[in-house]
């Protein structure tokens, strides 16, 4: 408890110090540059016997957008976080009118609401309520989240296709076609996934979503695909006081066969509440406490398999999107003992 209480006076010591930054455009041969990025620094320590407690790079990017005309544009984003780089990003992007646009590279996947919203806005740090040194959940490890089953399994994050997007009234569309594999990596077979997802505006401040994957895999020398669908709903936005995200998602858990060889069947669900604050205090412009509250199941025909995750946290926004934030995430699986995680979090945004 001394060393976390010490790691959190030297953190809210150092983060207004930090350098804001604001984005450089460049104009150059036949196309506008506008460069930006992010820096996020993670302290985390767990209960969990075994674990580290460390610092490290969580995101480390550059953001390069592209504009050559309003019809045809592009983004590349490398990642330094790790010791290596590699592409998060790498598109082209045509848009043929404020309705339609198609996009073909490295994008993300349109399936998951909480992966689609971007890092720098959320206030939960680690979508999947990750723990250092528990590594429980069948097939997919970790623990038994929302989070988990959608990155774990393929839905969420980015993959390399083509991506078509639309909107019209209060109705949006989106659709994919991908290797499947996900980020710098060769497809593995001659196979596609595909994904779909619908929206509706409500009202102003509620929208809700629906979307179906058909995920192809490789299953010893066959391939094989699985299905997953989710449901969402928002009620609000990001900084404009109460948000409140919920969401369900099940399918198979190809990462967890069956004796039969079939994969078993995955259910998950999140629900996720903050409040926006603004505040005079110090170096800070608001304050933002939230919760989370995350549970799966990797197998539906099993009992006692599953878990809960438990996510009380508060966010210090210094300036924009620049932001220091504290995440406790205490897990309880049906089977075994409880664990929690701290994580803190600086957020650079330029």
């Amino acid at each position: 408890m001394k060393r976390i209480l010490f790691v959190l006076a030297l953190l809210l010591l150092w983060a207004p110090a930090e350098a804001l930054l604001a984005q450089v455009d460049i104009s150059a041969r036949n196309a506008n540059l506008r460069i930006g990025g992010r820096l996020h620094t993670q302290y985390h320590t767990s209960s969990a016997e075994g674990s580290d407690a460390e610092f490290f790079f969580r995101r480390a990017r550059v953001t390069f957008d592209v504009n050559v005309t309003d019809f045809f544009t592009a983004r590349v984003q490398p990642e330094f976080a790790g010791g290596s780089a590699e592409l998060v990003d790498a598109y082209v992007r045509f848009n043929f009118s404020d309705q339609f646009r198609l996009t073909m590279g490295q994008f993300k996947r349109p399936f998951d609401l909480f992966e689609l919203d971007s890092s720098t806005e959320m206030s939960i740090i680690e979508r999947d309520g990750r723990i250092d040194g528990v590594d429980t959940c069948a097939g997919v490890g970790r623990v038994c989240t929302y989070g988990r089953f959608s990155s774990a399994l393929g839905l969420g994050n980015r993959d390399q296709g083509l991506l078509a997007q639309g909107s019209f009234g209060r109705f949006s569309v989106a659709a994919s076609m991908t290797n499947g594999t996900g980020t710098n990596t060769s497809d593995e077979n001659d196979e596609k996934t595909f994904m779909g997802r619908v929206g509706f505006q409500v009202t102003d401040q509620i929208a809700v979503g629906a979307q179906y994957a058909h995920k192809d895999y490789v299953s010893g020398v066959d391939d094989e695909y699985a299905g997953a669908w989710a449901l969402d709903a928002q009620y609000g936005d990001y900084r404009d006081g109460l948000l409140v995200q919920a969401a369900v998602i099940s399918g198979d858990n190809w990462r967890n066969p069956l004796a039969s060889g079939d994969p078993s069947t995955f259910l998950g669900w999140q629900a996720l509440g903050s409040y926006y604050l603004p505040v005079s205090l110090g170096n800070f412009e608001a304050i933002e406490p939230l919760f989370r509250i995350s549970g799966g199941d990797p197998d539906t025909d099993l009992d006692d398999d599953g878990g809960m995750v438990l996510t009380p946290g508060l966010m210090f926004y210094i300036s924009g999107r620049n932001k220091l934030g504290f995440n406790v995430d205490y897990y309880t699986p049906e089977t075994g003992d409880a664990e929690w995680g701290l994580k803190i979090q600086s957020y650079l945004y330029f």
